[in-house]
């Protein structure tokens, strides 16, 4: 007897051994397998799920597990290159494009490989997430009475009462719609405002998918300049002027990627440019639950401050609990409100009653103010040590705003280097991190990167990182990492 005590070493131990097996014949038992190899009930299981994946064997619930037959061969390929043609084919007044540049998406949902540390991701590493706290949730969620049924088309009352409140002001349930994560929410919003072909205003440098959603609209993004109080009021209202614009798009709250917030002084000037402007404001509000345990009160929602249905509110509980969580919101007054209800509908139906019963179990566990004060005092010391590291190691890879929310630094390389000779030098150094580029609707105004401190397994992968960025510019203490590295 011997222990095996990964999932992946039990797999291949038994993917060596099915030869022993005849075609459809049956495999010893999960209990003799757990006594064999002494691993858990849990580990067996999985195994032998990954073989199932893989197509060697059979589960077959009360008889037990069988080793499956070989699949036919797979036909040859047939010949798919016409479609070149088809997929370019746009006619003259087509204006949405059919093909989408989605790689500032994938940068941050892409796994790296094995042995990298991840400075991209957008989301909570794992020992982040309230992983039982939305087992508990869900096991709750199973058991409510109709939980398979159809769901309002706008989402859960009792969940759209839960959002409303959030926002704050004169926001009620009545307001609030249930979407399917942040992502859709943007882009219901930007159908339902901006034709294709229209502009749209975007702060710059900004989130990019929401770049991503307005070109795949056939939208037009016009940069807004942002600096450390927010956008620029003055050149948000000359970009009004000048382009006719009926839409801006903007994070008020712990900009992505500055971490920038709106000032007080420039908060009434932004709905007051917008409003004179016959625009909307869509308020991007995805870290409000992401502040840092020194952010002090927050400011409250621009939508809440809103008296005459200019904005338009988007909020999401994704970035604070998992990536699969992908429950959200939209708000809206007047008649702006059946238009955006009319487009998902269309869409998506509604978002899976299951999902949204799940979600109002968890936010209304006492498990939940606990895990946002516990991310709020973890992101804050992530925060700490990697901007403390960056100065000690890379001080000339600067970092112009240290943010109290949110869970990236936007950090410019130093000497004058690029950011994607930057980050393919980090990338062969060990450490995966984000270009800069990909955050500009127009020409960036210098190499920028993306450090994201959230997507590791703690503090001490932060200085590590640091550390092969440092070694991967030749022991230089500076920014710029060399092209051979």
């Amino acid at each position: 007897m011997y222990e095996r005590s990964s999932v992946a070493e039990l797999a291949e131990s038994l993917r060596s051994e099915l030869n022993r097996y005849p075609m459809g014949g049956k495999l010893p038992s999960s209990r003799a397998l757990v006594e064999r190899f002494r691993v858990s009930p849990v580990t067996v299981s999985r195994a032998l799920a990954q073989l199932a994946a893989e197509g060697l064997v059979l589960t077959r619930p009360g008889a037990g597990v069988f080793r499956a037959r070989p699949r036919a061969q797979a036909p040859e390929p047939g010949d798919t290159s016409w479609q070149a043609v088809a997929l370019s084919a746009e006619g003259a007044g087509d204006i949405v494009p059919r093909s989408v540049d989605a790689s500032g998406v994938l940068v941050t949902l892409a796994a790296p490989p094995a042995g990298v540390i991840e400075l991209h991701s957008g989301y909570l590493h794992p020992v982040l997430q309230p992983e039982r706290a939305m087992a508990a949730a869900l096991a709750r969620a199973g058991r409510r009475p109709g939980v398979w049924g159809r769901p309002p088309v706008e989402g859960l009352p009792e969940l759209r009462d839960w959002f409303a409140r959030e926002i704050g002001g004169a926001v009620g349930a009545a307001d609030v719609m249930v979407t399917a994560g942040g992502q859709s929410a943007l882009t219901t919003a930007l159908r339902a405002l901006a034709p294709p072909g229209a502009p749209i205003l975007v702060e710059s440098p900004t989130y990019p998918g929401l770049l991503a959603i307005a070109r795949a609209s056939g939208c037009r993004p016009v940069p807004v300049p942002v600096d450390a109080d927010g956008v620029r009021p003055e050149l948000l209202a000359e970009a009004f002027e000048a382009t006719g614009a009926r839409v801006f798009v903007c994070q008020p709250l712990f900009q992505n990627p500055t971490g920038a917030v709106l000032s007080d002084e420039r908060r009434g000037e932004v709905l007051r440019i917008a409003r004179a402007a016959g625009a909307f404001v869509v308020e991007d509000d995805y870290a409000r639950a992401l502040a840092h345990e020194d952010a002090g009160p927050l400011p409250a929602t621009l939508a809440s401050e809103d008296r005459d249905g200019v904005v338009v509110h988007v909020r999401s509980l994704t970035k604070v609990t998992s990536p699969s969580l992908r429950v959200g919101a939209l708000a809206a007054r007047g008649p702006v409100l059946d238009r955006l209800r009319a487009i998902q509908v269309v869409d998506s139906f509604f978002v899976p009653r299951p999902l949204q019963e799940a979600a109002l179990e968890l936010v209304g566990a006492p498990a939940w103010p606990r895990h946002l004060k516990t991310v709020a005092a973890e992101l804050r010391h992530r925060r700490d040590v990697l901007a403390g590291a960056l100065r000690r190691e890379l001080p000339s890879l600067e970092v112009p705003h240290l943010p109290r929310g949110g869970y990236q630094l936007w950090a410019r390389p130093g000497g004058g280097g690029d950011d994607v000779a930057f980050v393919a030098a980090a990338l062969r150094a060990g450490v995966a991190v984000a270009p800069g580029r990909p955050y500009f609707c127009a020409e960036p105004p210098g190499p920028f990167v993306r450090l994201s401190f959230a997507g590791v397994g703690g503090a001490g992968e932060l200085t590590e990182a640091v550390r092969r960025l440092r070694a991967a510019s030749g022991g230089a203490a500076d920014g710029g990492l060399r092209s051979d590295a």
